[in-house]
């Protein structure tokens, strides 16, 4: 992939983040509810989110995943991000995603991942994708079940981060399982 892909969904645009995201990034990794089950510390400076942006650029760049800031098509503010970090040689990629807490319960992320999952399967060939989950983090876990995602069981002790171990949930959608119409047009540009 040379070019960034932007998806677009019913309420949804889903596109590269820029440096003029910066303060919306900000927003959402400065909020410790959305950092509580993040690999990252609670943003409190722009330069964190300038950095973070630039990381995933970098990794988009060199081929290692894709991060889409999740946008309004209204204001074309980002207000969350998802995507993929990929695993050419098994063809499958591992699931990540996070919204300012001002637009959870809305149906956002469901309508995200759904275009990128459609995406992932249908225009990169993915054979599976994988997401993992801090244990108490029930909200994610019933997204991912909500697309159809399936428990592979618990890692123990499988993550580091903020100073300490975490065991996490394993979730799995193989292609032949997933529910996503490849005859139907997205609108991809």
């Amino acid at each position: 992939m040379d070019d960034f892909p932007t998806l677009r969904t019913q309420r949804l645009l889903l596109r590269q983040e820029i440096p003029d995201d910066a303060g919306a990034v900000l927003a959402v990794f400065g909020d410790p509810k959305v950092t509580q089950f993040h690999d990252l510390d609670t943003f409190s400076s722009i330069e964190e989110a300038i950095a973070l942006i630039e990381r995933r650029t970098k990794r988009f760049e060199i081929g290692q995943g894709i991060r889409w800031g999740i946008a309004r098509q209204l204001d074309n503010v980002v207000i969350g991000s998802c995507g993929f970090t990929w695993d050419k040689q098994a063809q499958s990629a591992e699931i990540g995603y996070e919204l300012n807490s001002a637009y959870w319960q809305q149906g956002i992320m469901t309508e995200a991942l759904q275009a990128i999952l459609q995406f992932g399967f249908l225009k990169c060939s993915l054979q599976f994708v994988t997401a993992e989950v801090m244990m108490n983090n029930t909200a994610s876990k019933k997204l991912l079940c909500k697309l159809g995602f399936q428990s592979q069981g618990v890692f123990e002790q499988r993550g580091f981060w903020k100073g300490q171990h975490h065991d996490l949930e394993q979730f799995i959608l193989l292609r032949s399982a997933e529910r996503y119409d490849f005859n139907h047009q997205n609108n991809y540009d």
